[in-house]
């Protein structure tokens, strides 16, 4: 199953990205702690190329705790600078404008050599939709900078904030890539709530939640939802559970799954279900090793 999702507005926000760039001296890439190599456009390393970077784990809040130290070795094994923050706590955040000076460190020097004594810093936001960049901006500006919303492509157009005397920061509109080769990184796209309703239907993602959560969190979906044992019910079974425990019944007694999904990936996204992690390093691991497979079986 390959899901397309490529709108004109995000191959002209690609294309803005490109041009912007060398106006820049860094760039804060943001990625959904809960989903991070699933919420890294593939496309960026390719637009953004050798300048600077820095990599904001955002919504860490709502992440599990372990696999966020998970992640943060990951990337700095990469060699890349990474930072967990909440904007709507503020944890991490004050860490950022730090981080940054020390990354750019060689450029202040180079600027030192050529008489230029400033630190001024202007930095690119980039990420795909929904993964915070205008909640992560208003807390740093310390203001209603740029409009928020909980649902992918709110931000439609660049624009440069400034933060304080030393920072500027351009904010950019989410983009996606053109299409999920792995429908798997779909559906966890989905369930964070990067891709519009539109793409992927709700019930599809509220069965590949569940089944998910009964996988990797049962517990928390025991208590959420007050069942005994949900390692032992099917996706549908969990599904027809969960109505019945919250009333999602039509006439006849049947479920209704539209109004159960939607129960689901609201308590989901707000962080009622717990704090949870849709993947590891290793699932990536996991997954290549088999397209590899699949791969060298297709070549005999």
């Amino acid at each position: 199953m390959n899901i397309q999702w490529f709108p004109g507005h995000m191959a002209k926000a690609r294309r803005q990205v490109e041009e912007k760039l060398k106006q820049v001296d860094v760039v804060f890439e943001l990625v959904d702690g809960r989903l991070p190599l699933s919420s890294r456009n593939p496309m960026i390393d390719q637009v953004v190329k050798h300048k600077p970077r820095l990599i904001l784990l955002t919504k860490c809040d709502l992440a599990d705790e372990k696999a966020n130290q998970v992640w943060i070795q990951y990337f700095r094994q990469l060699g890349m600078t990474v930072l967990p923050v909440d904007a709507q706590t503020g944890k991490g955040v004050g860490q950022i404008q730090v981080a940054t000076e020390r990354l750019l460190q060689p450029l202040f020097e180079a600027r030192q050599r050529k008489g230029i004594l400033t630190k001024r810093i202007r930095a690119m936001v980039l990420g795909i939709p929904n993964v915070g960049k205008s909640s992560l901006i208003n807390r740093l500006a310390k203001r209603t900078a740029t409009v928020t919303g909980d649902r992918p492509g709110v931000t439609k157009a660049q624009q440069w904030i400034r933060i304080g005397k030393n920072l500027e920061l351009l904010d950019t509109p989410g983009i996606l890539w053109p299409k999920f080769d792995d429908p798997e990184v779909g559906m966890r796209l989905a369930a964070s709530g990067a891709i519009k309703e539109e793409i992927l239907p709700r019930e599809e993602v509220a069965f590949y939640t569940v089944c998910f959560l009964a996988e990797r969190y049962p517990q928390l979906l025991s208590t959420r939802y007050k069942m005994a044992d949900v390692t032992s019910l099917e996706g549908v079974q969990l599904l027809d559970e969960i109505g019945k425990k919250r009333g999602c019944l039509q006439k006849g007694g049947d479920i209704n799954y539209e109004k159960v999904s939607e129960i689901i990936l609201n308590d989901l996204r707000s962080g009622r279900l717990g704090r949870i992690t849709f993947e590891l390093p290793e699932d990536w691991e996991k997954a290549r090793g088999e397209t590899d497979h699949e791969e060298d079986n297709s070549s005999d």
